[in-house]
C-alpha cells in the first residue's frame, strides 16, 4: 500500500492525510500515481473530464495508462483539491510510486487489491464491514452508481436509481427505505438550496437524508448541513466517497440503522 502523505488544504491550510490509490495495470501489477510533494495542491473550482485524468507509467511493464488524477477533500472546510503528480518522463525507476520487479515474477497474493478502500473502518462500528470497492467515475451515471454502491455498503437495502441517463446539469435522487439521498455530478460546488431541498424531501418521506457531491460544497451549504444534521460526502474520480462533516462521520461509523 502507498504511504500516506500530508496534503495542505489551499483554502484553510489544514493538513489532511492522503494515500494515493492503486490502479490495476493490464499486466496485473498495481499502478500508483507518483505524487509531487514539492508542488502545492490546487483547489478544484471547475471540473472538466479531460483534465481529470493523468498519465502514469507501470513500474513493472512500462505501459503508460490514463488514470483519475488524485484528489482529496478537506475534512475541515470541504474544499476539494487536486494533488500534483510527477509527469511520466520526469519519474525515474527509483522514485516512489514506481514499483519495479526486476527479474522476479509478481506474486498476485502479495499485491494489494487495487480497488481496496483506504479509509479504515471506525472502531465504533457495530460489526466489521468488508472494504468498500470503489468504481472509477468517468460519467455522471458513474457518480450516481458509486453513491448507490456506497449506500449499500453502509447497509441500506433496496437502493433505487432513476431510470435513464443522469443529467450532468442536475442532482439525481436515490431512494432506500428510511433514506433520501441526492447526488450532484456537476462540476460546481453544491450550494445551500440543494442541501435544504434534500432535507425537505427527507421530511416529506419521513426519512433521513444524505448528499454526495463531486465538486464539494459551498461554505453556507456546509454550515446549513451541520445545523440540520445532514451527512455530506465528496467523491473523487477514483470512486471513493469521503465524509466531510460530523453527521457523515457518524453515518460511516454506525451504518444504516435497522
Amino acid at each position: 500500500m502507498a504511504e500516506s502523505v500530508p496534503v495542505r488544504c489551499p483554502a484553510c491550510l489544514r493538513e489532511n492525510g492522503y494515500t494515493a490509490p492503486a490502479f490495476p495495470c493490464a499486466c496485473g501489477s498495481p499502478v500508483t500515481p507518483p505524487l509531487d510533494r514539492s508542488a502545492a495542491p490546487r483547489p478544484l473550482t471547475r471540473r472538466t473530464w479531460s483534465e481529470a485524468w493523468v498519465a502514469v507509467r507501470c513500474g513493472a511493464c512500462g505501459r503508460v495508462g490514463e488514470w483519475p488524477h488524485p484528489e482529496v477533500g478537506c475534512g475541515s472546510c470541504g474544499t476539494v483539491c487536486r494533488v500534483p503528480v510527477h509527469p511520466v518522463d520526469s519519474v525515474g525507476p527509483g522514485d516512489p510510486g514506481r514499483p519495479r520487479h526486476q527479474g522476479h515474477a509478481v506474486d498476485p497474493g502479495h499485491l494489494a487489491d487495487p480497488r481496496a478502500a483506504h479509509i479504515p473502518l471506525p472502531p465504533t462500528a457495530p460489526a466489521p464491514r468488508p472494504a468498500f470497492r470503489p468504481v472509477t467515475i468517468r460519467t455522471a451515471r458513474d457518480a450516481v452508481s458509486t453513491a448507490a454502491l456506497y449506500l449499500r455498503w453502509l447497509g441500506f437495502t433496496d437502493v433505487r436509481q432513476p431510470d435513464g441517463p443522469a443529467l450532468p446539469a442536475a442532482a439525481v435522487d436515490l431512494r432506500a427505505p428510511g433514506l433520501v439521498a441526492q447526488v450532484d455530478p456537476t462540476t460546481a460546488p453544491t450550494g445551500l438550496r440543494a442541501v435544504e431541498c434534500v432535507w425537505l424531501n427527507g421530511l416529506t418521506a419521513s426519512s433521513s437524508c444524505a448528499y454526495f457531491s463531486l465538486a464539494g460544497y459551498t461554505q453556507d451549504a456546509r454550515e446549513r448541513a451541520d445545523d440540520l444534521g445532514i451527512p455530506l460526502f465528496v467523491m473523487d474520480l477514483t470512486g471513493m466517497p469521503q465524509p466531510v462533516n460530523d453527521p457523515a462521520d457518524e453515518l460511516v461509523g454506525t451504518g444504516a440503522r435497522g
